[in-house]
């Protein structure tokens, strides 16, 4: 299991094509790679070939990907300093749903692509590591509908 058969499933699942279905999980790698910290979450991304790459790819902590300096909106404009107010750790999950929703995808796709992420690396890293890493990520489960 890799990071391109995840993000083949979620374009089949969501309904998205390749470019967004890469960018959706890439933005879950990078909220889980910078709101777990202090976690196992290296260990989890390592196992699963091509999702450090990605994560680091759609950064959401990048200026770029928050809106400062993009055209990017009331919304974005709003997460992106709700996201500096709490600091950038706290910041990355709203930055992340705030992408995901600007890209489109509607709460029941963001659910729908939360829930594959994280099935998909229960099978490559098994379920304890993946608890563990989603665990230390508080509101995470609310934000992708996960239980």
């Amino acid at each position: 299991m890799n990071a391109q058969d995840i993000i083949a499933e979620i374009c089949e699942k969501v309904g998205v094509d390749q470019a967004a279905g890469e960018k959706v999980v890439g933005t879950i790698f990078s909220v889980l790679q910078h709101e777990a910290q202090g976690s196992r979450v290296g260990e989890l991304l390592a196992k699963i070939p091509g999702a450090s790459d990605l994560a680091g790819q759609y950064d959401v902590t990048a200026p770029a990907a928050t809106g400062e300096g993009a055209a990017g909106g009331l919304l974005s404009t709003l997460s992106s300093a709700l996201g500096n107010v709490l600091g950038g750790q706290a910041g990355a999950l709203i930055n992340g749903i705030s992408q995901l929703r600007a890209s489109g995808l509607d709460a029941e796709q963001i659910r729908e692509a939360g829930t594959t992420v994280i099935q998909k690396a229960e099978a490559a890293a098994g379920p304890d590591l993946v608890k563990e890493v989603v665990d230390s990520v508080p509101g995470l489960k609310g934000h992708l509908g996960l239980s």
